[in-house]
């Protein structure tokens, strides 16, 4: 199966990047606090939400006290933090997309604002990016030596999964979002500890621009990725392979 192979390159070389930021436990800490909020309740084996936060800052080396103190603050005073969703256009018209947890709407809406419009774009009204992206599952999933792939991408496939795709150790499926749910509790029966699972928005349509009207786009990812209370930026600027060589050489 095949479909979205370049996107989760990109979203695997971003991972590998964010790895290195000093505020990736922050974002972590952000995403269980809330899954204990919203879902009443502070044991992750009865809270699927608070499990896949569990399991993702798992994934990401984090420490057990810092999970268990994003647990405890959960309990106490998660009703601080809010999802906050802000689409916009940066330079060449690229969409973007990003998702924020803050505890002031309006410090986080004015940071992102100037961040974006500093770079030639502009904020966009809610909705406005709703047919350019597509909500979709995102599994990844360790590849484990001996396994009839074969097999295992039939079983994946009767589970709801889109897109399965062998990426150095790593397998990649990709869900509808209807099927997120169907696929999560397949990996439970089957036993398969995934190392991270999202729910992402995933362009249609990407679109190509100059390489340095592209670096510019770039630049205002990094910023937006680099602001605290943001969890998510999503985009749909193509990474063409002379745009990575010049991201490199930088």
């Amino acid at each position: 199966m095949s479909g979205h192979s370049k996107w989760s390159k990109i979203k695997r070389k971003k991972g590998a990047l964010d790895a290195k930021r000093s505020n990736i436990f922050s974002r972590l800490s952000k995403e269980i606090t809330v899954a204990v909020k919203e879902g009443g309740i502070s044991d992750p084996s009865m809270n699927a939400q608070l499990r896949i936060a569990v399991l993702n800052a798992k994934g990401q080396n984090m420490p057990k006290e810092n999970i268990d103190r994003a647990i405890s603050k959960g309990e106490k005073d998660g009703n601080d933090l809010a999802e906050i969703f802000l689409e916009g256009y940066g330079a060449g018209r690229v969409a973007v997309f990003v998702e924020c947890l803050s505890d002031n709407n309006n410090r986080t809406v004015a940071d992102i604002r100037h961040i974006i419009t500093k770079r030639g774009g502009t904020l966009a009204t809610k909705g406005t990016l709703n047919f350019i992206f597509d909500r979709k599952g995102v599994f990844t999933i360790p590849a484990k030596a001996g396994t009839d792939m074969e097999e295992l991408e039939l079983e994946f496939i009767e589970a709801g999964a889109e897109d399965v795709e062998i990426d150095e150790d790593m397998i990649i499926v990709t869900t509808a979002l209807e099927d997120y749910g169907k696929f999560n509790k397949k990996l439970e029966e089957l036993g398969i500890i995934p190392k991270e699972v999202e729910l992402q928005r995933i362009p249609k349509v990407d679109k190509r621009l100059a390489v340095e009207e592209a670096k510019v786009v770039m630049r205002m990812i990094e910023e937006l990725e680099d602001n605290e209370d943001v969890q998510n930026v999503y985009h749909n600027l193509e990474m063409t392979e002379e745009l990575e060589r010049a991201l490199e050489e930088e």
